[in-house]
């Protein structure tokens, strides 16, 4: 029998996050700091055969993947990502000289059934070398994510750290994430 090691790829930091809506924009966000990623997962009982204190047979537990729920932790508010995982409306200045700019967000009205929207999230990690030279990033999809609705807190002196919750749930037959290797980080327009 022969040993051979793995491929080894060292991964860090989280890099860029992207989210886009099948035929919509991609938005990026270059200041998420974590990402943490917990399966979810359906688990059915082992089942025991025991006669008079002796295991006789044993059918063991069965455990079935059915998504992730993604915890994204960002340094900054953007209401275009807020927007995404929950619904409402963006308030654009359109009666001042910026019709772009933003000057509020409102969620949607309580009692309201509207949703977020259905999207791809894609974290990126880098992936260095010994010479400290960025190599590649590793790129982890994750299909078909939807977002609770968000909450936000804040402290004195202290700059407010988002955290947002998204379910991702894989359609039959589809891979609950991909793993893709790349040379470099999208360009953000």
């Amino acid at each position: 029998m022969s040993l051979s090691r793995g491929t080894e790829i060292p991964t860090i930091d989280v890099n860029l996050v992207t989210v886009s809506v099948s035929g919509g924009a991609e938005i990026a966000m270059d200041t998420a700091s974590e990402v943490s990623v917990e399966p979810q997962i359906e688990t059915i009982d082992a089942v025991k055969l025991i006669v008079k204190g002796v295991l006789k047979a044993q059918k063991l537990e069965t455990s079935t993947l059915t998504g992730h729920q993604i915890t994204l932790t960002d340094n900054v508010f953007t209401p275009e990502l807020v927007k995404l995982l929950q619904g409402g409306t963006i308030v654009y200045d359109t009666e001042g000289s910026d019709p772009n700019k933003i000057i509020g967000y409102r969620p949607p009205a309580v009692g309201s059934n509207e949703k977020g929207s259905i999207f791809t999230l894609r974290c990126y990690s880098a992936q260095y070398d010994t010479s400290g030279q960025i190599v590649q990033y590793e790129r982890i999809t994750y299909p078909n994510c939807q977002g609770v609705p968000v909450a936000f807190s804040a402290t004195d002196g202290t700059f407010r750290v988002n955290q947002y919750t998204i379910n991702s749930a894989p359609s039959n037959g589809q891979s609950p994430y991909e793993i893709d290797y790349v040379d470099e980080l999208p360009t953000i327009v």
